[in-house]
């Protein structure tokens, strides 16, 4: 403790400029998506209504597209089976929600980005439709469920009524705070316990890693991928627990989805299926020869 209060100020001024330094690449990344939702939001949402068996597809494809609310919009789209749950898993799992911004903040290779999103989009895309196969397998020849749909599709945790730029602001006022207070913790413990000895205590596990990994990526808030992606651009989780995290990440989609599915252990199935789905596949990722070449 007493080693720890004696290089508290270096560890508070190491957190500070560490954070400050990646602010301007935050607002710019943000004003980017801002614009995007803006500009296109209600097309995707649109598209995603109209899109039929192929829901996946375009599902994943959208998903993919740096936006803050399309897992939202997605969400209320299936509480009012507008679309499948194979639309709907495709699209949680293919979401970037806060992973973009850090990346590109923190100057991550281009081609560890691309690979990332990459991996999502073809994982969201598979799940997907291997869902909705295995739904009308079990339902052949049950009617179908008509849509119910209302004003679900509503996105509630982005400013729409904002202009884009102070929306974007906002957002990267917010994240900022998180980042920091989270280097903050991160840096006390690695000079309290040890930056290899902290590694080891998930990279020698990948399948705990990946469990654990997945469980703070359904938490409902930005903060999960940004504690995710930070923890490994520090070398504390693999790549295969990163993927695990992001894959279930789906932002405040969940919130939105249990707050309007009924009944509520359709949305239970959701939330399984989509760990079950992220932990899986980041395990066979640290257990093959993707791990090497997903990392950065």
């Amino acid at each position: 403790m007493a080693h720890l209060l004696e290089h508290l100020p270096e560890i508070v001024e190491h957190s500070v400029l560490d954070t400050l330094k990646i602010v301007p690449f935050l607002f710019l990344t943000y004003l980017f998506m801002e614009f995007l939702e803006h500009k296109s939001g209600d097309a995707a949402a649109r598209w995603l209504k109209r899109s039929g068996k192929i829901g996946p597809l375009v599902g994943g494809a959208m998903g993919i597209v740096p936006q803050c609310g399309f897992s939202a919009a997605a969400s209320g789209l299936y509480a009012g089976r507008v679309v499948t749950l194979g639309t709907l898993i495709a699209v949680y799992l293919s979401t970037s929600d806060e992973m973009l911004p850090i990346l590109i903040s923190e100057g991550a290779p281009v081609p560890f980005m691309l690979k990332i999103l990459g991996a999502k989009l073809v994982v969201g895309i598979l799940a997907g439709f291997l869902v909705d196969l295995v739904v009308r397998f079990l339902h052949r020849g049950k009617p179908c469920e008509a849509p119910q749909i209302e004003e679900f599709c509503e996105r509630e945790h982005c400013s729409c009524g904002e202009h884009f730029a102070l929306s974007a602001l906002r957002h990267t006022l917010q994240i900022t705070g998180f980042i920091l207070l989270f280097t903050f913790v991160l840096n006390l413990i690695i000079h309290g316990v040890g930056e290899d000895k902290l590694a080891s205590l998930v990279l020698n596990r990948p399948v705990l890693g990946n469990l654990l990994a997945a469980v703070v990526g359904l938490i409902p808030n930005c903060a999960s991928s940004v504690v995710l992606t930070e923890l490994y651009l520090s070398g504390i989780v693999s790549v295969g627990a990163l993927l695990s995290g992001l894959l279930v990440n789906a932002g405040v989609g969940l919130a939105i989805l249990f707050r309007n599915n009924r009944p509520v252990w359709d949305s239970l199935r959701v939330l399984a299926l989509l760990f079950g789905i992220g932990a899986v596949v980041g395990i066979l990722v640290d257990l093959t020869p993707l791990a090497p070449f997903l990392s950065m």
